[in-house]
């Protein structure tokens, strides 16, 4: 077993070398929170395990979220009674027992505009689900607000044609590092994790007729390895047409692609001291609190383009910024806007073949397993908070034919690394800070993101006390974190810290430029780069970010060129 489901990028050829030696019972495709949650799932069931991502853990889908662990509120009015109930046990299940240190309460408030008609109906909708939650509950029941309270709560409302709110609650969560977190549970269950391993290829029993395993790519050197293993699990989101293809199977959905854009703007441009959500001429907008920042989204749109890339248009942020404006009295501007990220939902189209005439609002957010050929199982759609019923789901699928008794899911019961007693370690914080020479805001920012672990980030600093100097001012973020991704977390370039293991990149107005030689220097000392090799990895951040620019059609970049210019 894995101490502490370490994953050390400096053991990158022992992992390696176990994926070609070893004989797996499950191989995992694709390392987003699905398939983190199926490698779990089927490691905390005994069996051996291997998962496959060919670029970092959660570079999709999963680092693109709304950062929101919810039942889905505005899915009652689709009648999707089952998909609300199931994710709103799941949410508990995380504030309460998995991941309180991930997952944690925030209330929302959702305006009223319609004196007679909303307050009912909206409040009807939120009797029933608070009812679906159950009586033992980690976050409060919804309330009814005056127009007067609901301004109390946000100036930044508009007072006019405001006829009061409701409040409610749901949960938040950083996705990447929930997903990551996930995945070094499973290799605490003795997963084998791989990151930069890419799928070229299935393997067959010479009749052709059962999956046999993969053919994989190690994107770091070019290196191809055979992976056996006794069935193999795709969960591989937005790719898992093409893995379908690569087996030449035709399976029994297809995977249709909707895009959420999200902007992010400073937590001053809104007064607030709670989330909010908005009904749209087409869904819903949501406001969500994120340190000294709000998100503001989504959008909810086919998409056709570049799985890897999806652009943020000018189109898409004008669409949240006029959604935003109808109910602030005082309007954001492109001014206000710090960050934009675009990600793909993998929903699933019930038709084969389907023409896209259905809108992707419409289309459920139920999750789809199929297994076209022996030995081969996927599982497409379903949404962040149900993760942990998909990888159960796709799991039983699998095992189903083993030929022997496999015991039944246990997740429910597996708190991920991080939380078993967290209670005994947050009264630490201020013992913790003196020992190690950080703030106390420190130690608590550690807390909230590695929960019991949080001293094992601290621990280098005795060896080096550098590494207790903040990232980059004022974002909380320390040296020793950086340091930690490599040994504990398997980063192995500049843009898997920047933009997954922090939030930089979203998070500062220079995209984490101003950080990237600090963090390529860091890591070098680690992975042995050489003075060439740090600027390269330096290089390449700073051209994704450019790409990025470029991806997203804006009339005002968010990074000044100045900072790219000053970093190289």
């Amino acid at each position: 077993m894995a101490s502490n489901g370490v994953l050390d990028a400096r053991d990158r050829a022992a992992m390696l070398n176990r994926l070609a030696t070893e004989r797996f019972d499950v191989l995992v495709i694709g390392g987003g929170i699905t398939g983190a949650g199926a490698a779990l799932d089927a490691a905390s069931r005994g069996l051996r395990v291997a998962l496959v991502e060919a670029r970092d853990l959660a570079s999709g889908t999963s680092s693109r979220s709304s950062k929101l662990i919810h039942g889905g509120l505005r899915y009652l009015e689709q009648f999707d009674f089952k998909l609300v109930y199931e994710a709103l046990r799941e949410r508990d299940l995380l504030v309460s027992k998995l991941a309180p240190h991930l997952v944690k309460p925030v209330s929302f408030m959702y305006p009223l505009y319609k004196k007679v008609v909303e307050r009912p109906y909206v409040g009807a909708g939120l009797v029933l689900y608070d009812a679906m939650e159950g009586p033992r509950r980690p976050v409060p029941h919804h309330r009814h607000l005056t127009a007067r309270g609901a301004l109390k709560r946000a100036p930044a409302l508009s007072p006019d044609r405001l006829a009061g709110a409701m409040l409610y609650y749901d949960a938040q969560v950083d996705d990447a590092r929930h997903t990551l977190t996930v995945a070094r549970t499973a290799a605490a269950h003795s997963a084998v994790v791989a990151t930069r391993v890419s799928a070229v290829g299935l393997l067959r029993e010479p009749d052709g007729t059962r999956v046999t395993g993969a053919r994989v790519r190690d994107e770091e050197s070019g290196r191809e390895i055979t992976v056996t293993s006794e069935v193999v699990v795709v969960c591989a989101g937005v790719w898992t047409d093409q893995v379908h293809e690569l087996a030449g199977v035709q399976a029994g959905y297809r995977v249709r692609m909707s895009k959420g854009v999200h902007i992010v703007v400073p937590r001053a441009a809104v007064d607030a001291n709670t989330g909010m959500i908005l009904r749209t001429d087409k869904s819903v907008l949501f406001f969500i609190p994120w340190g000294e920042h709000w998100i503001v989204g989504t959008t909810d749109t086919d998409w056709s383009g570049d799985r890897a890339e999806p652009t943020a248009t000018e189109e898409d942020i004008e669409y949240i910024l006029a959604a935003a404006n109808r109910a602030l009295a005082h309007p954001l501007t492109r001014a206000d806007v710090i960050a934009v990220y675009a990600g793909l939902r993998p929903l699933v189209d019930p038709r084969v073949g389907h023409n896209g005439s259905k809108p992707t609002t419409k289309l459920s957010r139920e999750h789809v397993v199929d297994a076209p050929v022996p030995g081969l199982v996927s599982v497409a759609g379903g949404k962040f908070t149900t993760y942990r019923l998909m990888a159960r789901d796709v799991v039983d699928a699998a095992v189903a034919d083993f030929g022997r008794e496999v015991p039944g899911s246990v997740t429910e019961q597996v708190p991920l690394l991080g939380a078993d007693g967290l209670a005994a370690v947050q009264p630490a914080a201020g013992r913790l800070a003196e020992d190690y020479g950080v703030t106390r805001a420190a130690v608590e920012h550690l807390l909230g993101r590695y929960g019991t672990l949080a001293e094992e980030v601290l621990k280098p600093i005795r060896a080096d006390a550098g590494l207790a100097r903040p990232l980059a001012e004022p974002h909380p973020y320390l040296r020793a974190e950086v340091a930690y991704a490599v040994t504990h977390e398997s980063a192995l370039h500049v843009e898997d810290v920047l933009m997954r293991r922090t939030r930089l990149f979203i998070e500062s107005a220079d995209a984490g430029v101003g950080a990237a030689v600090e963090v390529s220097a860091i890591m070098g000392r680690l992975l042995g780069w050489s003075r060439r090799r740090r600027a390269a990895e330096t290089r390449r951040y700073l051209d994704l970010v450019e790409a990025e620019q470029t991806l997203t059609a804006t009339d005002s970049d968010p990074v000044p060129d100045r900072a790219l210019a000053a970093a190289r």
